[in-house]
């Protein structure tokens, strides 16, 4: 699986759910809440004021190793 900033969290956490660390440490703890789950991961970054090719890098990362 990659991941780009396009992505949608509720596909990417459907599809590696261990990718939530990532999103819990930019402050996005409401993963559950539909709109969440339908934002793109740009979309995530830009209302919690984090970098999204920063949040892709360590989630691909993390993918890759496992």
């Amino acid at each position: 699986m990659q991941v780009t900033k396009e992505s949608i969290i509720g596909d990417v956490l459907d599809q590696a759910p261990d990718t939530a660390q990532f999103f819990f440490a930019i402050g996005m703890h409401c993963l559950g809440c539909p709109s969440a789950r339908g934002e793109s991961i740009a979309d995530a970054c830009m209302v919690h004021g984090t970098d999204a090719d920063e949040l892709v890098r360590k989630i691909n990362e993390f993918l890759s190793a496992q």
